[in-house]
């Protein structure tokens, strides 16, 4: 088992904010109404490293003015332990923005897969 990253909540949150501004245009100006979050784990007790809460664009009916955004979280404990050195943080802090970013698009999870993102 590898030793988990240390790493500060400001320094990780750093790390989130400077992958979200690597991420392709086409990919982030279609995300109107969300908001990017990081929490430390998931309420659950599980070992998520993201998750999207909201609807997906392609389930959106009646959706505009007043309504609550859409959260895309990113959970700081578990990708630190899953990772053992920032270059590997970074790489899965963007795989997994993507991951959350495809769940806003409406792709699910068996799709993901067979574009090699989940």
């Amino acid at each position: 088992m590898l030793a988990p990253v240390e790493m500060s909540a400001e320094r990780f949150e750093q790390l989130v904010t400077d992958e979200l501004d690597e991420l392709p245009d086409e990919m982030v100006d279609g995300l109107d109404n969300v908001v990017f979050v990081v929490e430390d784990r998931p309420e659950d007790g599980s070992e998520l490293l993201g998750l999207y809460e909201g609807v997906a664009l392609t389930e959106r009916g009646q959706y505009g003015f007043g309504e609550m955004p859409d959260r895309i979280i990113l959970f700081r404990e578990p990708l630190l332990a899953f990772c053992d050195d920032e270059d590997h943080l970074r790489d899965e802090i963007h795989i997994t923005l993507v991951h959350e970013i495809a769940h806003f698009y409406g792709i699910d999870d068996a799709r993901l897969h067979e574009l090699g993102w989940a």
